[in-house]
């Protein structure tokens, strides 16, 4: 079992800690609800350490990211990041990431903790061109500071301009005393902020500062179960639940990540699917009665036929509903469609909803 550089200051904390990815992570320091909405109402920081990174260099970098990446990366400019996925030769996804132009011949490529080294050796495998490869994985740390304070509370760390660093774009500089630091405006919660990528030697630093910084404004360690709650409320898709190596990116809704203006890994057949259109996709939907929808619980219609699967599902904090994802059929897709979740032995009721399920004010 892996931990981060900061493990220790979690277990000081008194966080519930599991094993998640190989790693010793927190997954709750007070209790997911009261986490989950310091993030939606002030700001949170959490340890994502167990992140993968790898760094895609050379005249070949660009080739090589667009022969394994559904999106079009030509269209990035240094300081802008993009989100993708790989897709598989079977018509499925080996993973979702985000990539990073630091320049012309250099991007930072990352990847789910649990696919790591699956990763890797796909990237290498199509790797035909010869650009460097490097995994940096085990050098960086990553903190996530989410929350609609995250601005003005952090901005006392840095000399860069928080405001000024839209979505999905990025700066380098120092934070917190941590020189090269990687500022990303990006995360998994819907509630704005940032993605901090600092090298080991000043994640401790880092992380103390950021709680200094962030008192006066209700800063908050948080878990990976608050993180959980948090995206499933945006309908953001979490791999090995949502998408995997079964899912194609077109039934998973990830049509707006897949680009048909180049040629990538399976892009013939998944324009194919996209034309015809795919047999099942994947929906948000509300429960109309109680009970709590959860991973691999049967969708069924009306008469008690399976439709489909639930891949993830929660009693969600900001909204007060049983919320959920899952695969249906195509004919049950459409928003405001009845479906019936099976939740031991019973058929509990509920709707077909677009998410995101919350929203903001």
């Amino acid at each position: 079992m892996k931990n981060t550089q900061l493990t220790h200051i979690h277990e000081e904390l008194g966080a519930k800690m599991v094993p998640f990815a190989g790693y010793n992570m927190p997954v709750s320091y007070e209790g997911v609800t009261i986490e989950h909405e310091t993030v939606r109402e002030k700001l949170g920081v959490f340890d994502v350490s167990h992140m993968g990174e790898f760094l895609v260099s050379g005249p070949e970098a660009l080739a090589l990211i667009q022969k394994i990446s559904s999106n079009d990366a030509s269209k990035l400019v240094d300081g802008k990041a993009q989100y993708t996925c790989m897709p598989n030769a079977d018509g499925g996804i080996v993973d979702d990431l985000i990539i990073y132009r630091m320049n012309e011949e250099k991007y930072l490529l990352v990847v789910n903790a649990s696919n790591i080294d699956k990763d890797w050796n796909w990237i290498y495998q199509h790797n035909t061109m010869n650009a460097d490869l490097k995994d940096v994985s085990d050098d960086y740390s990553l903190l996530a500071i989410q929350g609609p304070k995250a601005v003005e509370a952090m901005q006392a760390l840095t000399d860069i301009n928080l405001a000024e660093i839209k979505f999905y774009n990025f700066k380098i500089g120092d934070f917190a005393g941590a020189e090269h630091t990687i500022i990303s405006a990006t995360g998994y919660t819907g509630s704005g902020g940032f993605e901090i990528y600092v090298k080991n030697e000043f994640a401790e630093q880092v992380w103390k500062k950021v709680l200094e910084a962030g008192a006066d404004f209700g800063i908050k360690p948080i878990g990976l179960a608050a993180r959980d709650t948090l995206r499933l409320e945006m309908g953001f898709c979490l791999y090995g639940n949502d998408i995997d190596d079964t899912t194609s990116p077109i039934e998973a809704g990830l049509g707006w990540i897949t680009k048909f203006t180049k040629d990538f890994i399976n892009s013939e057949n998944l324009k194919k699917e996209k034309e015809e259109g795919p047999k099942r996709k994947l929906v948000g939907f509300e429960l109309t009665e109680r009970g709590i929808p959860r991973k691999d619980y049967v969708i069924a219609d009306a008469e008690g036929k399976e439709i489909g699967v639930v891949t993830s599902g929660t009693q969600s904090p900001s909204t007060g509903k049983a919320i959920g994802m899952g695969y249906v059929k195509t004919e049950f897709s459409k928003p405001e469609t009845e479906i019936f979740i099976q939740i031991r032995k019973k058929s509990i009721p509920a709707r077909v909803v677009k998410p995101p399920f919350y929203k903001k004010g």
